[in-house]
C-alpha cells in the first residue's frame, strides 16, 4: 500500500502537468499568423525567392513568385522582420504581434545592382551594409571615413582599407626620393599587386591613364572633399572590366536623389599647416574652400541636379638625405671589405658589406594647387525609365624645387689590411658640388558619361556612353649645377673608408673636414658648370566608348536573374620627352653666385640633423638664364647628331581598342547564391614610335616613324558563391580569371639602331609581350551585430604568369636576342608569380555600455600577405613583388556621441621592395627597400544643431620620417630619407 506522502506527490505532479498543458494551450490561443509582402522600392514589382526571417528566432521562410510570405503561429510580441536576396539591399521592418489572430507586414527592397549604381554611404554603418549586401568582396569608405582623416588626398584615404598599400613614389619622374619629397600618397597597390594592375573608376567609368611609363593613375589628383564614397572591389564579376588583377576602385560622387531634402547644400573653408616648413622658418600654410548644392524639381520632383566645386592649396618645405640616390647617380658607394679590384671580399655577404662614401643633402620647397568639381543631372521619366548625366573634373599644378648639396667621392683606392689579402676603400678626396632641379607637374583628370536605365517587365536595359581624359605633364623642368673641382682635382683631400658615422636609428652623418664644412656653407662660390638644362615632358590619354547591359529578373524558380552585355572603349595615348642642355661655362671665373639665381638662404639644410646653410634659388631666375643662352642646337635628348632625331626619339603614340562581351546568371537555392559568369575581351594596340638609325659605318642618319601591332584575346570565366545566414552573416567564395596588358611604353618605345664592328644592335619595345594573366581565389566571411559592430575575414590566393614589373622609363627584364649579325634588345616577360594572404577587418561601437560611455568604440584591420615572383633572369627567380609589404595594419580608438567625434588612429606598414637590382649588380642583394612606415593621426570634430560643423585633425602626430629607402633588405648603411613633419587641418563646414 502506497503511503499518503507518495500519493500526494503523484497528485501534485498531475496537477502541475495539467497546469502546464493549460498554460501551453492558452499561449497557443494567443499565437498569430503573420502575412507579408515584399516588393521593389522602385516600381513596386514583387521580389521572389527572398529569404525572410524574424530576427533572433527560428522563424524563416521564402517569398513566392508574387512576393508573398507567411509565418504561422507567431506568439504575441515585438519583432524585426528581415529580408535579403541577391541584388538587393537587406530590408528590415518592425512588427508587433497581438492577440487579433492575424498580422500583416510590407517591406520594400532597394536594388543594389552589384554596387555599380551610384549608391553612396554617408557613414561607416551604411558602408558596412553595402559590404554585406554586395555579391562580391568589397570594402567601402564612407563620406565620414573621408572626412575624419588628416590625409592630403584619396590615395592616402585608401590606406584605411585592409590589403591596400599607399606609396608616395612611383615610376618615371615620380620615382625615388623626388616623388617622396612631396610628402603625399600618389598610388595605391591592392593585395600585393603593382598600381597599374588595378582598374580605377569614377562613377563606374574607367578613367584615362595619363602617366608616362605605366598604366597607373595618379590618385593624388583627387582631394577627399570631392567624393562621397569609395568602393574597393577585391574580386571581379563577369560584368566588370577584366584587366584588374589587383582590384577595381570606384570613386563615387552623390546625386540629388541621395539626399532626403528637396534642396540642400553646404559650404566649407579649411586651413592647413605643415610643420616641417616651420622648421625652416617658412609659413607652411595652406587652405581651401568647397561647396555643393542639390535640388529636386518638377511636378513630381522627377528632376535632380547636384553640383560641387572644391579648391585647395598647400605649401611645404621638406628635407632630404640622399645617399642611395648619390650611390646610383654618382657611384658613391663601395664594399667595406674588398679584394684588390674593389669587389666584395670572399666570404663576405655583399648586402651587409656596403659602405657609403658620398651623399646628397637637400631642401625641397614647393606648393600644390588643386581644384575641380562634380556635376550630375538625373531625370526619373516614369516608374520604368531614368536617365542621367555625370561629369567630374580634377586639376592640379605642382611646383617643386630641390637644392642638393653634394659630397662626391674621388680618387678612391683600395688598401690591404695587413697581409690578410682583404682590402678596404680609401677616399682620396671629396668633391663639393651643388645641383638644383625643379619637379613641376600639371595634371588633370576628367570623366563624362550619359546613360539610362529602362525596365520592361522583368527586363532592365542600361545603355551608357562615356569619355575621359587625363594628363601628367612635366613642363619646363630645369636644372643647373656647380662644382669646386672643375679646374683643380686636388681640393679637399680626405682619408677613410667611409664618409659616414651613424646615430640613433641608423641615421647617417657625414664626417666633414673644416675646409669641407666651410665650402658647403658657401655654395655660391662654386664654379658654374653651364647655364642650365631644360626638359619638357608631355603625357596624356583620351579614352571614350559605350556599353550596353541587359538584365532579366525572374519571379520564381532558382534562377533569379541573367545579365549580359557588351562594351567598347578606344583610347589614344601621346607621350614626348625633349631635353636641351646649354653650352658649358669654361672661363675659370664665373661662379654660381655670379649667375643671379640666388635670393637668400636657409640657416640649416636639414634642421635637427645637418646645420650647414643652403641657398634659396629663384626658379624664374634659372629659367630666364636658360632662355637667355638656349639655342636650337642645344637639343640633345638622345645625344644624336641630328636635330630631328633628338626631337622625336623619345616620342610615342598608341591607339588601343578594347571590345568586351559578357554573360552571367544568379541562382538562389535557399540561403545559397551562385553567380557563374564568362567575359571575353579582345584588344588591338597600334603603336607609332621614332627610329634613330646609323649607317654601316656607325654614323647617325635622319630617322623616321615606324609602327607595330599587338593584340590580345582573353577568355575570363568566373564563379562566385554567397551563403547568407540571416541578415547578420554572409560567407563568400570566388574563383575567377583576370589579366593586365603591358604598358604601351614597353610595347612600343622608340627604336635606336647602332652599328659597331659589323654588328647591328636594335633597341626597341616589344609588341610580342604577353599579357600578365592571373587565376584568383577568394574566401571570406562578414558579420554584423545589432550593437554597432561588424567584422570580416578574407583569405586570397593569386597565381600569375608572364609577370612584368614596373621598370619606369627603362626596359622591363631587358633581354638581347641575336639573328645573325643583328642583336635585338627588348623588354621581356618574366615567369610565374604567387600572391596569398589574410585580411581581418573589425569595428565595434560600445552601444551596450551605459551613457555616456556608449559613444566609445574601436576599429582594427590587418593584412598578412606573401609574394613570390620569378623575374625571368638568373638570380631573380624568387623575388618579392614591388610595393608589397608583408604586413599592414590600422588601429583606431574613437568616441562618437551627440555630434562630437574623437578619433585616434595608428597606421603601420612593414618594409617593402621598391626597385630590383638598384645598383645594377646583376643580383638581388642590392634591391632598394622602403623601411617600415608608422603614423599616428588625431581627429576631433563637432556638429552643431544649426548645421555648423567643425573638424580638426593632425597627421603624423609622432613626427616620424615619411620615407626611408635603403639598399639591401637588412642594411641601412646607404639610405635615402625624407622628413615631411606633421600636417594639421582645420575645416569649418555649414550645411543648409
Amino acid at each position: 500500500m502506497k503511503s499518503a506522502a507518495a500519493l500526494s506527490r503523484k497528485q501534485l505532479a498531475l496537477a502541475l502537468s495539467a497546469g502546464l498543458v493549460s498554460l501551453f494551450a492558452a499561449a497557443q490561443a494567443f499565437a498569430t499568423d503573420v502575412h507579408g509582402h515584399l516588393q521593389q522600392d522602385a516600381g513596386g514589382a514583387p521580389v521572389a525567392n527572398a529569404r525572410v526571417s524574424l530576427t533572433g528566432t527560428n522563424y524563416t521562410t521564402t517569398t513566392d513568385k508574387n512576393g508573398n510570405f507567411v509565418f504561422a503561429n507567431v506568439p504575441a510580441g515585438s519583432y524585426t522582420v528581415s529580408a535579403n536576396v541577391a541584388g538587393f539591399a537587406t530590408a528590415n521592418s518592425a512588427l508587433t504581434v497581438d492577440a487579433s489572430g492575424q498580422a500583416n507586414v510590407a517591406l520594400s527592397m532597394k536594388k543594389v545592382a552589384e554596387l555599380k549604381g551610384l549608391t553612396v554611404a554617408a557613414n561607416r554603418y551604411d558602408a558596412s551594409s553595402m559590404q554585406m549586401d554586395a555579391p562580391n568582396t568589397v570594402n567601402v569608405l564612407s563620406a565620414a571615413d573621408l572626412q575624419y582623416t588628416a590625409v592630403h588626398n584619396v590615395a592616402e584615404a585608401l590606406g584605411l582599407i585592409p590589403g591596400v598599400n599607399v606609396t608616395n613614389t612611383g615610376s618615371g619622374y615620380f620615382s625615388g626620393i623626388d616623388g617622396a619629397a612631396r610628402g603625399e600618397g600618389v598610388y595605391a597597390t591592392v593585395r600585393g599587386l603593382p598600381a597599374d594592375y588595378d582598374v580605377n573608376l569614377i562613377n563606374g567609368v574607367e578613367v584615362a591613364q595619363g602617366m608616362p611609363y605605366s598604366r597607373s593613375v595618379q590618385l593624388s589628383l583627387l582631394p577627399p572633399s570631392g567624393l562621397q564614397t569609395i568602393v574597393m572591389n577585391k574580386t571581379s564579376t563577369a560584368d566588370m572590366d577584366g584587366d584588374a588583377i589587383g582590384g577595381t576602385v570606384d570613386f563615387r560622387t552623390p546625386t540629388a536623389f541621395d539626399f532626403a531634402k528637396d534642396t540642400s547644400g553646404s559650404v566649407q573653408v579649411s586651413g592647413r599647416s605643415e610643420s616641417r616648413a616651420q622648421d625652416y622658418n617658412q609659413s607652411g600654410l595652406g587652405g581651401g574652400a568647397a561647396a555643393d548644392f542639390q535640388t529636386k524639381f518638377g511636378s513630381e520632383k522627377q528632376f535632380g541636379v547636384y553640383a560641387s566645386a572644391d579648391y585647395d592649396y598647400r605649401s611645404y618645405v621638406n628635407s632630404e638625405e640622399a645617399a642611395a640616390t648619390s650611390a646610383l647617380n654618382d657611384g658613391s658607394w663601395a664594399f667595406a671589405r674588398t679584394d684588390a679590384a674593389g669587389n666584395s671580399a670572399p666570404g663576405y655577404n655583399p648586402a651587409k658589406n656596403l659602405t657609403s662614401i658620398g651623399m646628397d643633402v637637400g631642401v625641397v620647397p614647393g606648393y600644390e594647387r588643386r581644384y575641380g568639381g562634380n556635376f550630375s543631372f538625373d531625370w526619373k521619366v516614369d516608374e520604368t525609365l531614368s536617365a542621367y548625366l555625370r561629369m567630374t573634373y580634377a586639376y592640379a599644378v605642382t611646383s617643386e624645387d630641390t637644392s642638393f648639396t653634394q659630397l662626391i667621392p674621388q680618387n678612391v683606392t683600395y688598401q690591404e689590411i695587413g697581409n690578410t689579402g682583404v682590402y678596404q676603400p680609401n677616399i682620396g678626396r671629396i668633391a663639393a658640388r651643388y645641383w638644383y632641379e625643379t619637379n613641376p607637374e600639371v595634371a588633370d583628370l576628367t570623366t563624362f558619361q550619359l546613360g539610362a536605365d529602362k525596365t520592361i517587365g522583368g527586363w532592365t536595359i542600361s545603355p551608357n556612353v562615356f569619355y575621359s581624359f587625363g594628363d601628367n605633364d612635366r613642363p619646363d623642368h630645369v636644372e643647373i649645377d656647380g662644382r669646386e673641382d672643375k679646374y683643380s682635382q686636388t681640393n679637399f683631400p680626405y682619408s677613410g673608408g667611409s664618409l659616414m658615422s651613424y646615430g640613433a636609428g641608423g641615421f647617417p652623418y657625414p664626417q666633414l673636414t673644416p675646409a669641407l664644412l666651410a665650402q658647403v656653407n658657401n655654395i655660391p662660390s662654386l664654379y658654374a658648370n653651364d647655364d642650365g638644362e631644360l626638359t619638357k615632358i608631355y603625357s596624356g590619354q583620351r579614352k571614350g566608348g559605350a556599353k550596353l547591359d541587359f538584365r532579366y529578373d525572374f519571379t520564381d524558380g532558382a534562377l533569379s536573374s541573367i545579365q549580359f552585355g557588351a562594351k567598347f572603349a578606344e583610347s589614344v595615348r601621346n607621350f614626348s620627352d625633349r631635353d636641351w642642355s646649354t653650352a658649358g661655362i669654361n672661363d675659370g671665373v664665373t661662379t654660381l653666385g655670379d649667375l643671379g639665381i640666388f635670393n637668400g638662404s636657409y640657416s640649416a639644410i636639414f634642421p635637427g640633423q645637418y646645420n650647414w646653410k643652403s641657398p634659396k634659388v629663384s626658379e624664374s631666375g634659372v629659367s630666364n638664364l636658360i632662355q637667355q643662352y638656349l639655342v636650337n642646337s642645344d637639343l640633345d635628348t638622345c645625344g644624336n647628331s641630328y636635330y630631328i632625331n633628338n626631337y622625336y626619339c623619345d616620342s610615342l603614340r598608341g591607339v588601343e581598342a578594347v571590345s568586351a562581351l559578357y554573360a552571367k546568371a544568379t541562382f538562389n537555392i535557399g540561403n545559397l547564391e551562385i553567380i557563374p559568369g564568362f567575359r571575353f575581351e579582345h584588344t588591338d594596340i597600334h603603336n607609332t614610335y621614332w627610329v634613330s638609325p646609323q649607317d654601316s659605318a656607325g654614323n647617325d642618319v635622319p630617322g623616321y616613324f615606324q609602327t607595330n601591332y599587338t593584340h590580345y584575346d582573353e577568355p575570363l570565366p568566373s564563379i562566385f558563391l554567397n551563403y547568407r545566414q540571416g541578415d547578420g552573416a554572409v560567407y563568400r567564395a570566388g574563383l575567377w580569371q583576370s589579366y593586365t596588358r603591358p604598358s604601351l611604353y614597353q610595347l612600343g618605345s622608340g627604336s635606336e639602331i647602332s652599328v659597331s664592328d659589323g654588328v647591328t644592335t636594335i633597341t626597341r619595345g616589344n609588341p610580342n609581350l604577353k599579357a600578365i594573366k592571373a587565376t584568383n581565389l577568394d574566401l571570406s566571411g562578414q558579420w554584423t551585430n545589432n550593437n554597432g559592430g561588424y567584422a570580416s575575414l578574407a583569405g586570397f590566393y593569386k597565381h600569375l604568369s608572364h609577370y612584368i614589373y614596373d621598370a619606369g622609363g627603362e626596359q622591363a627584364n631587358s633581354s638581347t636576342s641575336d639573328q645573325g649579325t643583328v642583336l635585338y634588345q627588348t623588354p621581356e616577360n618574366g615567369g610565374n608569380a604567387r600572391v596569398y594572404g589574410l585580411e581581418l577587418d573589425t569595428h565595434q561601437k560600445f552601444k551596450f555600455l551605459p551613457d555616456p560611455f556608449d559613444g566609445f568604440g574601436v576599429g582594427f584591420n590587418a593584412t598578412r600577405q606573401n609574394t613570390h615572383v620569378n623575374l625571368g633572369t638568373p638570380g631573380f627567380q624568387d623575388e618579392e613583388m614591388q610595393s608589397a609589404p608583408k604586413f599592414m595594419a590600422n588601429a583606431e580608438v574613437f568616441y562618437e556621441k551627440n555630434g562630437f567625434s574623437l578619433n585616434l588612429s595608428y597606421h603601420y606598414t612593414s618594409a617593402w621592395l621598391a626597385n630590383y637590382d638598384y645598383l645594377n649588380q646583376g643580383a638581388s642583394w642590392d634591391d632598394l627597400w622602403i623601411r617600415p612606415i608608422k603614423r599616428l593621426d588625431l581627429h576631433a570634430g563637432y556638429v552643431f544643431h544649426n548645421g555648423l560643423q567643425v573638424d580638426f585633425s593632425i597627421s603624423n602626430l609622432a613626427n616620424n620620417y615619411s620615407y626611408w629607402a635603403h639598399i639591401g633588405k637588412h642594411n641601412l648603411t646607404i639610405s635615402d630619407i625624407v622628413d615631411t613633419g606633421m600636417t594639421s587641418l582645420l575645416t569649418v563646414k555649414y550645411n543648409f
